[in-house]
């Protein structure tokens, strides 16, 4: 099963969310997905992870077959705009990162692999020009955008 809550006066973006949930997480997992703001978001990374700001997304795993997706989408549009990518893409991007930390991938190659075999899979379903190598992702997205703002 597959929900969306829109916490945002703004339309849900148009992806293939559940397609790209059953694809990794099996048709089984039970995925919600929160749309927030930033503020949302920032209360609930200083609960769950002790970090006080706003970040793109948060995964929680609540049992093997269950999990939630947080995504702070002004925070998404303001990293795709600072890293010249196409929004949607990018919102694809951090979609497939949380699910690959809900299936329990941890940040490094496995991880890396599999983002750029997953986004490869599903780009051609929101962008006819993107590709992986134009995709460059080393840190945490939110990262390298606050560290160049000071």
């Amino acid at each position: 099963m597959f929900s969306v809550v829109n916490k945002l006066k703004i339309k849900t973006p148009d992806l293939a969310f559940k397609k790209v949930s059953a694809k990794i997480l099996g048709s089984k997992y039970d995925l919600g997905l929160v749309l927030v703001s930033p503020a949302e978001i920032k209360t609930l990374n200083k609960i769950y992870r002790r970090k006080n700001y706003p970040t793109n997304v948060l995964s929680f795993p609540l049992s093997d077959t269950e999990g939630d997706i947080v995504i702070n989408l002004s925070q998404a549009f303001r990293e795709a705009s600072a890293y010249q990518h196409e929004a949607l893409d990018h919102i694809l991007f951090l979609f497939i990162h949380a699910c690959l930390h809900l299936k329990g991938l941890a940040h490094g190659a496995i991880m890396s692999r599999e983002e750029k075999k997953f986004f490869n899979l599903f780009a051609s379903h929101v962008s006819s020009n993107n590709n992986w190598p134009r995709y460059r992702h080393k840190l945490t997205p939110s990262r390298r955008v606050r560290s160049k703002k000071g």
